[in-house]
């Protein structure tokens, strides 16, 4: 049996080396490094796969978030509602730039953000909502949109872990994941289910005027050199990632049916056992396209079924171990425990298992029967 990795990145590079190595060489050659023909092919044919008017990459996901923010022109005290069960980037560059983070709970089912608390968080000082498609499945756009709507908020799509999945909605058709709001970030990070060989991000709108000022933004504020018509940051896609990026987007409808392939053979492995909740699909198929499989582990045996793994050399990850009202940075005297029950639980309970689109079936049988054996002792 192959080794088992959180995320074979390298067996996948197998699959398009001849095509990376080439235009590698060709940016080398060309010492098109910064704005070059990749770059600018890239957000063109993403801007196709994702049927949206404008993607703007940018150097990472983090700053495609805080980007997304001031683009919107967000002020120091305007409050952005979020979920509490998400990566730190969420609501670190709401703190950033000094707005006020409102964290809620989440469903749990599907860890995404609950609409209902959206509505229970909303005040005068709201001006926006930032639902994360944790994971790889899309959050409740329907309600999270009617929200905005009817209380006039901006709305900030979290995709860093859902590029590639579709939502069905009856009132909006079948769209894109990030395409739906006002405006989207999204992350390239290596382990993505789209992911570069370093740091890379994009932002996606269908607004022509916010697309304008966030092209400046990324650049310094410049849409002529030396012109700084708006206060920007520094933050550009370079073109060797763009260009393994250009190499894995045809692929990227494959690479997550694989993922969801790889998902149900462990659900229908894991299924009926005992103190386990394997994911849980709303919606059709490909509204979720696994960034991570994870498992709900109950009754007080995650940790000791992660100590198993480890001695088993099956790698895990336990995403998130700590609620963000509970971090350090984020603490705040204006949440009370009793609003978080979901999150709470959850943080006791989540382990994610190897998910990437190499996975084969002798890797999913073993990592599956070792977390059977542990259970049923």
């Amino acid at each position: 049996m192959r080794k088992i990795q959180m995320v074979d990145l390298k067996g996948q590079y197998d699959g398009i080396k001849e095509q990376v190595n080439s235009s590698f060489q060709e940016i080398i050659e060309e010492t098109s490094f910064i704005n070059g023909p990749h770059v600018h092919g890239f957000q063109k044919e993403l801007e196709e796969y994702l049927n949206v008017k404008h993607v703007i990459p940018c150097a990472n996901g983090t700053d495609a978030l805080q980007i997304a923010m001031m683009g919107l022109g967000l002020k120091p005290g305007d409050e952005v509602i979020t979920a509490d069960f998400t990566f730190a980037a969420t609501v670190e560059v709401i703190a950033l730039l000094q707005l006020t983070p409102v964290l809620v709970d989440v469903d749990p089912e599907t860890f995404n953000i609950d609409p209902q608390k959206i509505k229970d968080a909303i005040t005068p000082k709201t001006k926006a909502i930032v639902p994360v498609h944790l994971f790889g499945q899309v959050a409740n756009m329907d309600e999270i949109m009617q929200i905005a709507k009817e209380h006039d908020l901006y709305v900030i799509e979290d995709n860093a872990q859902a590029i590639g999945a579709n939502y069905h909605s009856d009132k909006m058709g079948t769209l894109k994941a990030g395409t739906m709001g006002d405006i989207a970030a999204t992350s390239f990070f290596p382990s993505k289910n789209l992911g570069c060989y370093g740091d890379g991000g994009a932002i996606f709108t269908n607004n022509d005027e916010l697309a304008h000022t966030i092209r400046g933004i990324v650049n310094h504020g410049m849409y002529e050199r030396y012109h700084h018509d708006v206060v920007g940051v520094n933050s550009r896609l370079d073109s060797f990632q763009a260009a393994v990026l250009r190499a894995k987007l045809p692929k990227l409808n494959g690479y997550n049916a694989a993922r969801r392939s790889s998902a149900a053979k462990y659900t229908s492995a894991l299924k009926n056992i005992e103190n386990l909740e394997t994911p849980v699909l709303i919606g059709e198929q490909d509204s979720h396209v696994y960034h991570q499989y994870t498992l709900k582990i109950k009754n007080g045996k995650r940790d000791g079924l992660a100590k198993h793994l480890q001695e088993k050399g099956i790698p895990f990850g336990i995403y998130y171990p700590i609620p963000l009202h509970l971090q350090k940075a984020y603490a705040d005297e204006r949440y009370n425990e009793a609003d978080f029950p979901v999150t709470n639980q959850l943080v006791k309970e989540v382990i994610s298992l190897p998910m990437h689109s190499e996975l084969d079936d002798e890797q999913i049988e073993y990592i599956t029967s070792a977390l059977i054996d542990f259970l049923k002792k």
